[in-house]
């Protein structure tokens, strides 16, 4: 086992930073090489409409953090980013293999769903340059088309609005280049994948001032767990109008869709507090039917328009349309074991239930701001002013079907299982247990069966999701303002939100509500290569009739409060090497109250409670970039210490929050050999991955254990050929691990040993 210690990685960076200083002439070669572009070139887009040509595993830059071009080791917040370089080169081709090499954001699930910085996401829907989106989070989006994935941490309320207080992951797109560059590429490897990727892009005309871009992604692939798979087309075509200096739009679309099951984890069972045997079943155990599907269907249209009204006033306007739909069957666990005729548990028979769900969503997002670059006496400002609006809607139209419970001799159903009334139920026997009829059958964990399950056999109960609307209008102020060394960050925003029921029905109602919230930071100048900083940021998400956890509203005139949320945070940035070395540190603290939760509850799927609060603590090092001309790396540690400070179970408070390891790190590296006649053109990548254990989200009686996990590539470029020939395999080892837990009869396997070959062509 390998534990990273903060201290000693420290040391670590510190020797490095110290030592890379002798190989300046190599990094500057290879800028010349990769056609690098100086950050400060890269950040004077006011927004970011054309692609940039770096090559490494960081970005120097974000767009959407303060809404203006502003490099990272000047803003007052800790930001991780993940490029495309680092994607390729790990062969990531889904959201969740991406964010793995970043600092203190974990997997909770095979879901689109992490915990960042100990606080679990709440806000279901990804951010895509700095809009949100709305849709379910079981889905892995790809990444074929993406620039960079940004992970920026904390509350980030007053730059993207109803955000989760552990962070914001928002997903930049590719935009168009102004040269040719074509790159195809195919993978295939383990578990039946093939996989495909198409990114084309340069000018439209002879100016240069038409551009396009086109990705195209495309996954056929099984899985090592049981009934798993995945058929998924990515289709993202982009155009770049840029007449001149003042004046730039771009237009793109984002179009997946996905066909697969959904994958609620490993049911293991004998489960005893204290005596819990996570291999009892294989990792592969799945429970659910060989009929189930779960297919999406999700298409964005989004625009960036901006110009130059005079010098230093810049007017920016963006607009995302989203539409989501949703075809589901499944068969899932209650959560509970099967009964009796004397209603005690039978550990082999586990309860479950059908359910047959479909709804569309549509959102609307509208951002306008004005960016004022002025001087008052020897004070430097770059203000933004700005509004944004926010509209989602469910369509009337959508239902979800539910079968569960026990058959009466009447022909109808109960919910519960009552043996005092025994003569009224249907009996069967198994395995010599005589057992109520379920109105699903239960999955025999001893001896499991995939079947074709007819739904006509189930007695369902229908209800209707209800058409809901969800308004958000918001006004902001932000002045980032200079003296010397010295940036102070002053924000205000304003907002107004109408979280309607029954949308456009009789019986429709308004739950509605404002908050102000206040953004302040320091960054100071500590030398050329270093920024120190210190941030205070409130967050808050409304939590009502549009929060896709809530599947069915709470009653009229009943709601959930608003999930408030609030970071404190000092940190250091610091850049080496001609900005191709970054060194991060940073030490936070955030709080949040009123988390909405499943109550997991057997008898009611839908059911929710609400926590009273929690705080994370804890320590970040994050380090990526080039150690010489062909070598670089990525690496991070950090210490989360994540309590329960208020439940409605006094026993709970000062207990760990779930799904949080304390201790978690990573490195990934490549080297490339640019000399000898043998070897020329060979590189070579390896990694370490550690997790510390972790709680199941909703159970204490067994722990999720801890893991490392050892992965490595090697690359082949042919001498004068545009061809790149890899071979990534991951988890070396064979570990058998657990990526997270929610209780015995839903537990998350980590992948086993994998390979994955790659050919990519560029021309």
């Amino acid at each position: 086992m390998i534990v990273f210690s903060s201290s000693r990685l420290l040391q670590l960076i510190g020797l490095c930073s110290a030592g890379l200083l002798l190989h300046r002439p190599a990094i500057a070669q290879h800028k010349k090489d990769t056609g690098f572009i100086p950050a400060t070139g890269e950040a004077l887009q006011t927004v970011e409409v054309r692609g940039t040509r770096t090559r490494k595993y960081f970005s120097d830059y974000s767009f959407s953090a303060t809404k203006t071009a502003t490099l990272n080791k000047d803003i007052p917040q800790a930001i991780a980013t993940v490029s495309k370089e680092l994607i390729a080169d790990r062969q990531a081709f889904t959201l969740a293999d991406a964010v793995k090499n970043v600092t203190g954001v974990v997997p909770a699930s095979f879901y689109n769903q992490f915990t960042i910085r100990g606080m679990s996401q709440n806000e279901e829907g990804v951010i895509i340059n700095g809009m949100r989106t709305r849709q379910y989070f079981f889905n892995q989006p790809l990444t074929s088309n993406l620039e960079r994935i940004e992970v920026i941490k904390g509350p980030a309320s007053a730059t993207f609005s109803s955000v989760d207080p552990g962070g914001s992951i928002n997903l930049v797109t590719k935009k168009p280049l102004t040269e040719d560059r074509k790159q195809v590429n195919i993978s295939v490897g383990s578990f039946s994948t093939i996989r495909g990727g198409l990114d084309f892009t340069g000018p439209l005309n002879k100016e240069k001032t038409l551009l396009y871009r086109l990705n195209i992604g495309f996954d056929d692939s099984k899985s090592f767990r049981d009934l798993q798979y995945r058929k998924a087309w990515l289709i993202a075509p982009s155009f770049s109008y840029v007449p001149n200096e003042r004046t730039s739009l771009n237009v793109e679309m984002v179009f997946n869709d996905t066909k697969t099951r959904l994958d609620r984890g490993q049911a293991i069972f004998g489960a005893i507090a204290g005596k819990t045997d996570l291999h009892s079943t294989p990792p592969r155990f799945n429970m659910g039917g060989s009929n189930d599907y779960f297919n999406t269907r999700d298409l964005m249209l989004m625009a960036n328009f901006s110009h130059t009204l005079t010098k230093g006033i810049v007017f920016n306007v963006a607009y995302m349309k989203q539409t989501w739909n949703e075809d589901l069957l499944e068969h899932r666990t209650t959560n509970a074991f099967g009964v009796d005729e004397n209603n005690r548990p039978v550990p082999a028979l586990a309860g479950m239930r059908a359910v047959q769900r479909q709804q569309r969503w549509n959102t609307d997002n509208l951002s306008a701001y004005v960016s004022i670059q002025t001087a008052t006496g020897i004070l430097q400002h770059h203000l933004v002013i700005g509004y944004d609006r926010i509209h989602t809607q469910k369509y009337r139209g959508g239902g979800e079907n539910m079968a569960q419970g026990y058959r009466l001799k009447d022909g109808t159903i109960t919910a519960k299982y009552d043996p005092a009334k025994k003569d009224a139920y249907l009996f069967k026997n198994i395995n010599g247990v005589n057992i109520p009829v379920p109105n699903v059958d239960h999955f025999n964990l001893a001896s499991p069966v995939y079947v074709l399950h007819n739904v006509n056999d189930y007695v369902f109960t229908k209800q209707e999701i209800p058409p809901a609307s969800y308004l958000v209008n918001g006004a902001y102020i932000q002045d980032q303002v200079k003296y010397g060394p010295l940036t102070v960050t002053l924000g205000l925003r304003q907002e107004w939100y109408a979280d309607e029921g029954n949308y456009q029905l009789p019986a429709q109602y308004t739950v509605s509500g404002q908050k102000l919230l206040p953004r302040i930071g320091l960054t100071y100048a500590a030398g050329t290569h270093i920024n120190v900083y210190g941030t205070y940021l409130q967050g808050y998400q409304p939590q009502g009739n549009t929060s896709t956890l809530v599947i069915v509203p709470p009653p009229a005139g009943t709601r959930f409060k608003p999930l408030e949320s609030d970071l404190k945070e000092v940190g250091m940035k610091s850049t080496w090497l001609d900005q191709q070395l970054q060194v991060n540190l940073a030490v936070f603290e955030i709080n949040q109250k009123n988390l909405l939760m499943n109550a997991n509850d057997p008898l009611d799927a839908n059911r929710l409670i609400e926590r009273g609060a929690q705080q994370s603590r804890g320590v970040e090092v994050e380090a990526a970039g080039l150690i010489t001309a062909g070598w670089q790396f990525n690496a991070g540690y950090s210490f989360i210490d994540a309590v329960i400070k208020a439940d409605n179970n006094p026993d709970l408070v000062g207990k760990r929050v779930q799904n949080t390891p304390r201790h978690s790190g990573h490195i990934w590296t490549r080297y490339d050999l640019h000399r000898g006649k043998w070897w020329k053109g060979l590189g070579f990548g390896a990694g370490v991955q550690y997790s510390g254990d972790k709680l199941p989200a909703y159970v204490r009686d067994f722990t999720v254990p801890a893991y490392t996990l050892l992965d490595a590539a090697v690359y082949y470029t042919p001498p004068n050929s545009k061809v790149q020939l890899a071979v990534n395999i991951n988890n070396i080892t064979n570990k058998t691990y657990w990526i997270g837990a929610q209780h015995y009869l839903r537990l998350f396997p980590g992948t086993p040993r994998n390979i994955m070959f790659n050919v990519t062509y560029r021309f």
